[in-house]
């Protein structure tokens, strides 16, 4: 079991797994200039995990986020229909994703599962339609 401000959140076996791949993830991330370290794991309709860290460029506009990396993995891979994606940060509570990869995720899955952790144990529980409730879509344009 996980904390959830103050209260325990009970996790699947492949929660867990999610949360440990993005774990990994975040100890390979490149942060010299934030020091802020981010991993992320992402789950497709098939149960195959990607992987991504943050990878930060001296040119801070090109750096790329944790999740847009396994997002983008996953779709290099063949894959566009995710379930779940977990997001491993050192923040308490557990930092939700930026707007841009909210964004990116809504673009292959609106209600997707969302799992922010940290490495104390802490959990939050959350749905990218939650997080994101109006994201911009082709009927936008």
């Amino acid at each position: 079991m996980q904390a959830r401000a103050g209260r325990p959140v009970r996790l699947k076996r492949s929660e867990e797994r999610l949360i440990a791949a993005a774990r990994e993830a975040r100890m390979r991330a490149h942060a010299p200039y934030s020091r802020f370290k981010v991993g992320a794991a992402i789950v497709s309709e098939d149960g195959e995990i990607f992987s991504g860290c943050n990878v930060e460029n001296a040119s801070y506009g090109a750096t790329l986020c944790a999740e847009r990396n396994a997002v983008t993995a996953a779709v290099a891979a063949g894959h566009q229909s995710f379930t779940a994606i977990a997001i491993v940060t050192s923040s308490s509570p557990p930092a939700p994703p930026c707007g841009l990869c909210l964004q990116v995720m809504a673009e292959f899955c609106s209600e997707l599962s969302v799992l922010l952790a940290n490495p104390k144990g802490e959990v939050v529980r959350t749905r990218l339609s939650r997080l994101l409730p109006r994201p911009f879509s082709p009927r936008d344009d």
